[in-house]
């Protein structure tokens, strides 16, 4: 059976009209609701009652309307019961650890994330919660079980790892979670559309939607999605880690990002038909360009099976040239003189960002865990935007490899150069 199209599901999902009839949902502002019945405010505090139970909202750090409407948007996006948006990608991912882990409890994640949550899992938890990690190569599934001790509770694991790119094998991850009675968390901010996480086997799926899904760059997002039990665990008025640490989206930020997601189908696509041919091109010039569409990666086979096809393998690419000296020489070039993009960290915006990961968005990782992650000194990642057209971009791509020595002018022949997937 081949992978679901999440697009087709949010087609199919109700549409939220505004207040007056208005296609577009209305911005809800107020922080508070009106609790038409007094009696109720009970019912309503113990989750007995909520606006699809027979009664109201609550407060806007509980649930939002706008923000919630867009927490459904991204649970069929996922193929989750149910999802909840937060202030950012890493409340996203601390709240769910949080929520599943008690103190002294134990964390199995791959050693190539982002440097945010190795941060979290490596310096903030143990000596804030006694929660431990154990990092370990995920592509590796014997390490990953022969890690797992009797106080693990999660397996977590990004889908296409920050920033080396290797591809989690979900479905294998989650026979071992639920050999163990653990669960599987998986972060999807590389590939939306590209995986679905739940359909093959994840508990748990978390988002940065300041990336691909917002696509511009200007808002801060994250997203929760999990089954209804799990969501309406984090907003326990009690004990729930996103209603008690409040990491509250604003409701004008959900409804600017509601407004984005019809148009994420179009932008993945052209995002992963450019970095492909780039890929292809910078592996023609004899180039160390890391790429899950590119036959000889080593999950490619992997990522084929499990990929709604349709939407590619996804819009960043690495390009290892060798030390950070030649690569901050390159990446000044691209910015400054080529205008290719800009060097900045983050990705999924509508231009080229590029940056040296070791010594950006992975510098919280030690040298030893850089180097188990396989994250060198001269590894640049370049999330590739869709402005101009792709052959000015390679252009000034290939002007600039040539400048720095990366590429030699022998290369420069008349090389039949991959024109398109």
């Amino acid at each position: 059976m081949s992978p679901r199209n999440p697009v087709e599901t949010l087609a199919d999902a109700p549409h939220e009209f505004g207040e007056h009839g208005g296609v577009n949902m209305s911005v809800e502002a107020s922080t508070t609701f009106t609790v038409l019945q007094s009696r109720t405010m009970p019912e309503i505090f113990r989750g007995q009652k909520g606006p699809e139970h027979g009664g109201c909202y609550l407060y806007g750090r509980h649930f939002n309307p706008t923000v919630y409407t867009l927490g459904k948007q991204l649970a069929a996006l996922e193929g989750t019961e149910s999802a909840y948006c937060t202030a950012s990608g890493m409340s996203a991912i601390s709240a769910t650890l949080l929520q599943l882990c008690d103190a002294q409890d134990h964390i199995v994640s791959s050693n190539a994330v982002y440097g945010g949550t190795y941060a979290l899992m490596h310096d903030l938890l143990p000596p804030k919660t006694g929660i431990d990690t154990a990092l370990v190569d995920i592509t590796d599934l014997e390490a990953v079980e022969v890690a797992i001790t009797e106080r693990t509770r999660v397996i977590f694991t990004e889908s296409i790892s920050n920033p080396t790119l290797r591809v989690a094998d979900i479905p294998g991850l989650s026979n071992i979670a639920q050999q163990h009675g653990i669960k599987l968390v998986v972060d999807n901010t590389f590939s939306p559309l590209i995986l679905s996480p739940q359909e093959l086997g994840a508990d748990i799926v978390v988002h940065s939607m300041t990336k691909y899904i917002n696509g511009a760059s200007d808002f801060i997002a994250g997203a929760v999605c999990a089954d209804q039990e799990f969501i309406q665990e984090l907003m326990d008025l009690n004990t729930g880690m996103l209603m008690i640490l409040g990491p509250t989206m604003d409701p004008q930020v959900a409804s600017n990002i509601s407004l984005r997601i019809p148009h994420l189908p179009l932008r993945i696509k052209e995002h992963s038909r450019r970095t492909q041919i780039f890929a292809e091109r910078l592996q023609a010039v004899g180039l160390a360009v890391t790429y899950p569409g590119l036959p000889d990666h080593p999950d490619h086979d992997l990522l084929s099976k499990m990929q709604c096809a349709e939407y590619g393998y996804g819009g960043i690419l690495t390009l290892d040239v060798g030390s950070k000296a030649l690569a901050n020489q390159l990446l000044d070039l691209l910015q400054n003189e080529h205008h290719f993009g800009y060097v900045a960290v983050s990705l999924g915006y509508f231009d080229t960002l590029m940056s040296c990961s070791g010594s950006s968005t992975s510098s919280e990782l030690t040298d030893e865990d850089k180097a188990a992650a396989g994250i060198s000194p001269g590894l640049v990642r370049m999330s590739l935007g869709i402005t101009g057209t792709l052959e000015q971009r390679w252009q000034q791509l290939d002007s600039a490899l040539r400048q720095t020595g990366i590429v030699g002018h022998s290369d420069r022949a008349d090389r039949q150069l991959p024109t398109k997937i």
